[in-house]
């Protein structure tokens, strides 16, 4: 795969050091056996583009259909070698240490990286890099300390079950957490012995790419971990279709998930998909305001509101509905005035990925059938009154807050991706469930009471895979993560992330002598048990 820096931004990127180079060369790529015109002809390029000034940072070169099918053949050959998928959980749990070790070092690069690419605030992506390396250590970690079982059996059996590798295994990763969600996939498959290979998001491929460079020094085998750029439809779709492919785990909106799923299914490969959500922050009467306030602003506005757990539904119960408004609408106040060039240390809140997203989220907001703009609702332009950065050069949206949503309305029910919240006024603790429940989604959702007892009891009715309590969006790679209806299936994070990139094996030995396994006739005519 081959990147390309437009001319004249690579200056600008090496204040620091370059970030990332001009061309990139997976090994498994420089090896072709055909050097047929299919597969040395110009590939399709990816431009990536910086969303907060709109400037090219790179070309990235698109698997082509060949590559596709060369690197799923190659991944397995490798798997069959046994080279990773036969090697000692010792051994793996060290490369993955090593492999922790090496990104340690690039945390500062890759958090520059992921924020050119995404256009989220420098101050926001550091925080989220700095935790990166904890993946990928905490499933070393459990591969030291995982324990199988034996099974009880009748009479003189040990039966002992082992936990074995699926084999090929594709991801498709999203945009808005780039290297994040990528580790957070990759981490569990690896420690489980597959051969992995990885689509990244078409408009902010860059960090895991250079998070691929790493893995040779951290010793792990060529064809283990492959990178493929492409887009959704093409990739995307040939890696889930593959027969070769034993499981797919993507994370994306709901109706791509939906499609996907039936085609990995019709192959009876393992899926997971982390998918939309619309996530409710539940609010009563006894909460902190001031806590409340801002741990309502960082579930809504982080990453510019594009998260799937971001918590878009702000359902406050009437006691409390005007000294918190009257809060939290200063805190977005505060939040508008602090943005500005991303790259600034200072910067509250950043862009939107492209200009795409950034229209469908000004025509939602524009078409509502019900609803009252309290704050925002525009997009920005002009200069920041933080830095003068020119709003117009790339793809901002303030925070908009909008009272008095219809739950039956667009803005209440679909997920926006991006900085908009709809607030709502309850009375009953019951009311206030049935509203966090009138969703379709069900990935995250949030709860503000010094109640301990109704805390655990609404934490319960909520219809979430994951729910925080005076707190949001927390996570941690021993944490399951994932969603209920249509927010997917399956969960990441924790032992259940690294058995489901595996599979049980049951071994069953007889232990009885050759004596007593003499008498064990079933043909003799006597009634026996198969044990």
């Amino acid at each position: 795969m081959r990147v390309v820096s437009a001319d004249g931004i690579k200056v600008s990127l090496q204040r620091k050091g370059l970030l990332f180079q001009d061309y990139y060369r997976r090994s498994s790529f420089v090896q072709w056996k055909d050097r047929s015109s299919s597969a040395t002809r110009d590939p399709e390029r990816i431009t990536v583009t910086n969303p907060a000034n709109g400037k090219q940072l790179c070309t990235v070169d698109a698997a082509s259909s060949e590559e596709v099918e060369w690197a799923v053949s190659h991944a397995q050959t490798t798997f069959d070698s046994g080279i990773w998928s036969k090697a000692s959980s010792i051994h793996r749990s060290s490369v993955l240490s090593r492999l922790a070790d090496s990104l340690q070092r690039r945390i500062p690069d890759m958090a520059q990286i992921d924020t050119l690419q995404t256009g989220r605030p420098i101050r926001e992506m550091n925080a989220q890099m700095a935790r990166l390396p904890d993946w990928l250590n905490y499933y070393a970690a459990l591969l030291r300390t995982n324990q199988g079982f034996v099974a009880p059996t009748q009479g003189k059996l040990l039966n002992y079950v082992q936990r074995v590798p699926l084999g090929v295994v594709a991801q498709i990763t999203p945009f808005n957490h780039p290297l994040f969600i990528a580790i957070k996939k990759i981490a569990p498959a690896l420690a489980a012995g597959n051969s992995v290979i990885v689509k990244p998001s078409e408009l902010t491929p860059i960090s895991l790419l250079e998070f691929a460079s790493l893995t040779q020094e951290a010793g792990l085998p060529d064809g283990v971990l492959t990178i493929l750029p492409g887009y959704g439809h093409t990739t995307g779709k040939q890696l889930a279709t593959h027969s070769l492919v034993r499981k797919v785990d993507v994370t994306a909106g709901t109706q791509t998930g939906r499609a996907l799923g039936a085609i990995v299914g019709s192959n009876l490969a393992a899926f997971t998909a982390e998918l939309g959500g619309k996530a409710p922050i539940l609010i009563f009467d006894d909460a902190d305001v001031v806590a409340t306030v801002n741990g309502v602003a960082f579930a809504a506005f982080v990453a510019s509101g594009q998260t799937c757990i971001s918590g878009t539904r702000i359902i406050i119960q009437e006691n409390i509905y005007e000294s918190f408004m009257t809060e939290f609408l200063k805190k977005v106040e505060s939040i508008t005035r602090g943005m500005g060039d991303p790259m600034d240390e200072r910067c509250s809140m950043g862009s939107i990925i492209s200009p795409h997203h950034l229209n469908r989220i000004d025509d939602m907001v524009a078409r509502r059938q019900s609803g009252t703009i309290l704050a925002g609702g525009k997009r920005m332009s002009g200069s920041s009154l933080l830095d003068h950065f020119d709003f117009s050069r790339g793809s901002f949206y303030p925070p908009t807050v909008v009272s008095d949503v219809d739950v039956s309305h667009e803005l209440w029910q679909e997920e926006i991706f991006g900085p908009v919240v709809v607030v709502k006024k309850f009375s009953t603790e019951s009311e206030g469930v049935r509203l966090a429940n009138a969703s379709k989604y069900g990935l995250g959702a949030g709860v503000w009471t010094q109640d301990l007892s109704r805390a655990h009891r609404v934490a319960t009715d909520i219809d979430a895979g994951l729910v925080w309590v005076n707190t949001h969006h927390r996570n941690d790679p021993s944490s399951p993560w994932g969603g209920m209806k249509e927010s997917g299936i399956g969960r990441e994070n924790g032992i259940e992330a690294l058995e489901a990139y595996s599979q049980s094996k049951s071994i069953v030995v007889n232990v009885a002598s050759a004596d007593e396994s003499r008498t064990d006739d079933w043909f003799s005519g006597e009634q026996k048990r198969y044990g």
